[in-house]
């Protein structure tokens, strides 16, 4: 009997993960997260739309990311991570934090963006997150994971994205790292 409870759970599990990531759109998402954390997934849109002059990937993007989150958020509802990837998503969300510190500081400070930085930061990033929930998502969640942390690390993107005063990208960037620092003063990120 406890064998098949077990595996009830565990269809439970994989049906609310496949119910709520089939849900994941930009609309839907904003019913489940707050204004400020809405407010930057549009303007990480705008950013991913203006970069690769693509409708499509850009909602692609931002839809990997709400399926990514909303994953992750069913999985630590449940109890899903054992003692080792509680703490490694603790180390994750430090140095996510970090990173997005950095960032800000980045945009807001002239003449202090450091490419090599920042992108070894995205990289430990993504190792710390694929190291928490690679046990349990599929190959096609991970390469969502992998397609997101990619478009982050383009230099191009960055170097652009953080060009003191002719970036193309400078009012996005304004809004995005306003959404930042509310997201972090608030601790929504």
């Amino acid at each position: 009997m406890t064998d098949n409870a077990f595996k009830a759970k565990d269809i439970g599990l994989r049906a609310q993960k496949k119910i709520l990531s089939r849900m994941a759109t930009k609309n839907v998402a904003k019913v489940f997260i707050d204004g400020t954390t809405a407010s930057l997934l549009d303007n990480v849109y705008r950013l991913a739309k203006a970069h690769s002059g693509s409708k499509k990937d850009a909602e692609r993007l931002v839809k990997n990311i709400i399926k990514i989150v909303i994953k992750i958020a069913v999985l630590h509802r449940n109890g899903q991570f054992n003692g080792e990837e509680l703490k490694q998503a603790d180390k994750f969300r430090a140095k996510f934090q970090t990173l997005q510190m950095a960032i800000i500081s980045f945009y807001e400070v002239d003449y202090s963006f450091d490419l090599n930085y920042l992108l070894k930061s995205l990289q430990e990033v993504d190792t710390l997150l694929k190291s928490c929930v690679a046990r349990h998502l599929t190959d096609k969640s991970m390469g969502r994971i992998q397609e997101v942390f990619e478009f982050f690390s383009d230099p191009s993107l960055l170097e652009l994205a953080f060009k003191q005063d002719s970036s193309p990208y400078r009012d996005i960037m304004d809004k995005i790292v306003t959404d930042l620092n509310k997201a972090m003063e608030n601790g929504d990120i």
